[in-house]
């Protein structure tokens, strides 16, 4: 509890700091003292306190700006001294209403002998004693007549004192509080200077031992500078609504309270802390709204594995990036409104695409997996159903109301392409839920995603190409601007050029994996009969299966996977593709493993008469010396074991092996996996 009260006041204290800030830059002083000029027909005495004023101006940003870096303790004590002076006031403002009261009644005899008298008496007695304890207690001493001036006049009144002379006593307590306060500011007036002295000696030692970047990420987690500044904004929006609210007397329609909140918005981020303030607003919210996402999806486990990317800040920076480029702090409220609404749009867009990052993992994952809980697929499908009509809904609204530019084509083919991919996912796990309920795997279940996938990949890109089209043609037909060709750029090459060439390198290697597959050799029944093992890949039985020039045998599907990502045996992670182009050329099918290995260069893989046959493409013929394949169920290893054989059939069908003692086969490289 502590450290959450001390959370909260290290970012409530500097509010006002900041609320000053926001004051002075509006304030021109400039503009204001040629206003008063030129409205004077005479010289107006105002005038000439012009460069005071400039001079109490930079004062106030100095000023500002250490209370908005002041240490928490010193800010607490500081506030504690403005709090007890505002007592002090309160105490003073109470003695002269009791005075002036008095000299309006005109009584001068006992207190008890008049009602009224009295109870102004008792009234103000009470209200000064709980003056002079509150500020003995914040400012933590005992010795409380030090607040104790503003009784005398009601001490006075008690003793039967004149009214004329009551009113003088007041005044000389008032004289004697300031008095007071003046001596405690001068005997403090050191203690800036020591605390600036302190602080630029530690700034110096941070600086020199750890650099500048470590200074400012410790200003910045000290300060709490996103929570600060999402704070103050939302006390400016808070105070511009009540003002527009205490002066209208009617509530306002629907229409006018949508009016009302793009205005206030717009009236709130007209200088730069102001600004500020509303990205770290935005960035929460986005923060707020991912979060609500994932915990709709997955709950309470949501939150275990937290991704740092979805953080909000990507909407954030978004919205500070469109402001600096439209020059929005610069514009007229009506116009900044307008403008603030289009780059609001493209917030939206930029969280749908960010719920759609988290949600599309989690939808495909429930529709692979065996999860039979009907609220979860429940939650999955219909924030899919959400995130394809809400952006299509978006867009068309825009196109209602808008009139198209470069700007608002951006956001539109954010929300079709958001609806796009949501659309993809939503088949892709139909498939999975259709391969599930058929309780057997589909055929050619990666062709058909792949199908689905390249589809509104393709569509993507296709969009993609239209904005840059539609913005070159504007750029060069319409008004030409350095930020709006930057933009075009950056979009060319991260929408259209990097998208071109993931996909034609997808398609390259799905086109290489296929070709692999192909000048693979089928096993036949007889081979698989021998083998006698499930696929390493998907540890289902083999009806069908390749060979590897390795001698493994693998599903085609399975293994076309693999080599999607890789292009080695999963099992001894041996290179195919060395291995195929050697298996496929005419000169190496007659040639002796050992000269192989040697004008290779590299361990060789020792090939048999089954294997031999195997890239002709005949039956094998199983001689003596073949080893016989064998799968341990439970240790999940293949093993070979070898069968004996004699001296003539080994000599003529592996001269090179080696014979042992004991007359078996010893293979001179054999691979075991799990």
């Amino acid at each position: 509890m502590k450290a959450r009260v001390e959370a909260v006041l290290n970012v409530g204290l500097r509010i006002p700091s900041i609320m000053l800030l926001e004051v002075l830059y509006r304030w021109d002083v400039s503009s204001f003292f040629q206003k008063i000029q030129r409205s004077s027909l005479n010289n107006n005495p105002l005038f000439q306190y012009k460069y005071i004023a400039l001079y109490l101006h930079y004062v106030g940003y100095i000023l500002s700006l250490v209370l908005l870096t002041l240490p928490r303790q010193h800010l607490v004590q500081l506030y504690l001294y403005v709090l007890t002076a505002l007592l002090l006031f309160a105490g003073h403002q109470l003695s002269r209403d009791y005075v002036r009261g008095e000299l309006d009644s005109g009584y001068e005899g006992p207190l008890y002998l008049e009602p009224l008298s009295m109870n102004r008496f008792t009234t103000a007695l009470i209200g000064q004693v709980v003056v002079c304890t509150l500020c003995s207690c914040v400012m933590q001493t005992k010795q409380i007549w030090l607040f104790s001036a503003h009784l005398l006049p009601l001490v006075a009144r008690l003793c039967l004192v004149p009214l004329e002379t009551i009113v003088f006593i007041n005044r000389f307590a008032m004289i004697f509080t300031g008095l007071e306060v003046l001596y405690f500011i001068a005997s403090n007036l050191l203690v800036p200077y020591n605390l600036a002295k302190t602080a630029y000696r530690e700034l110096v030692q941070v600086v020199e031992v750890y650099g500048l970047l470590a200074l400012g990420m410790s200003l910045w987690n000290q300060l709490v500078l996103p929570v600060l500044f999402m704070c103050f904004w939302l006390v400016l929006f808070a105070l511009q609504i009540y003002t527009y609210f205490s002066t209208r007397d009617q509530p306002p329609s629907r229409e006018r309270l949508l009016f009302l909140f793009l205005t206030s918005i717009a009236e709130c981020c007209s200088t730069p802390y102001s600004l500020l303030g509303l990205v770290f607003t935005v960035s929460f919210v986005a923060l707020g709204v991912l979060t609500l996402c994932k915990f709709y999806l997955q709950g309470y486990r949501a939150f275990m594995n937290d991704n740092a990317v979805h953080r909000g800040m990507t909407e954030g920076i978004t919205l500070l990036i469109l402001a600096v480029q439209t020059g929005l702090i610069e514009l007229q409220v009506i116009h900044r409104a307008f403008l603030l609404s289009i780059i609001l749009f493209v917030v939206v867009a930029s969280i749908l695409q960010s719920m759609l990052e988290i949600a599309d993992p989690i939808v495909l994952a429930l529709g692979a997996s065996r999860d039979k809980s009907l609220w979860k697929h429940f939650r999955a499908v219909s924030l899919c159903l959400f995130l394809l009509v809400f952006p299509a809904y978006m867009a068309y609204m825009i196109c209602q109301f808008f009139k198209m530019d470069f700007w608002l084509l951006i956001i539109i083919s954010s929300s079709i392409l958001t609806s796009l991919q949501v659309l993809g996912t939503l088949l892709i796990y139909i498939l999975f839920m259709v391969e599930e309920f058929r309780k057997a795997p589909v055929e050619n279940m990666d062709e058909v995603i792949y199908c689905v996938n390249g589809t509104y990949r393709l569509l993507e890109f296709l969009v993609a190409v239209c904005v840059v089209a539609y913005g070159v043609s504007e750029t060069l037909f319409g008004e030409w601007t350095v930020m709006g060709s930057t933009i075009i750029l950056v979009h060319s090459y991260y929408n259209v050029w990097l998208r071109a060439q993931l996909g034609w390198q997808s398609f390259l290697l799905r086109r290489d994996a296929v070709h692999k597959i192909q000048n693979m050799p089928t096993a036949s029944a007889l081979q698989l009969q021998q083998h006698n093992d499930i696929c390493s890949i998907c540890f289902q039985d083999m009806k069908s299966a390749v060979i590897t020039p390795c001698s493994h045998f693998f599903h085609a599907a399975c293994l076309k996977k693999w080599l999607y990502v890789q292009e080695t045996c999963p099992l001894c992670h041996g290179q195919l593709k060395n291995q195929l182009q050697l298996a496929s050329s005419p000169v190496a099918a007659n040639q002796n493993p050992a000269e192989v290995e040697q004008e290779q260069g590299e361990p060789q893989v020792e090939l048999d008469t089954e294997e031999g046959t195997q890239a002709k493409n005949t039956p094998p013929m199983k001689t003596s010396a073949e080893p016989e394949l064998g799968t341990d169920l439970l240790s999940g290893s293949s093993k070979i074991q070898p069968k004996e054989c004699d001296t003539e059939a080994e000599s003529s069908t592996s001269p090179d092996a080696d014979l042992n003692d004991n007359g078996s086969c010893s293979t001179s490289d054999v691979h075991s996996s799990s």
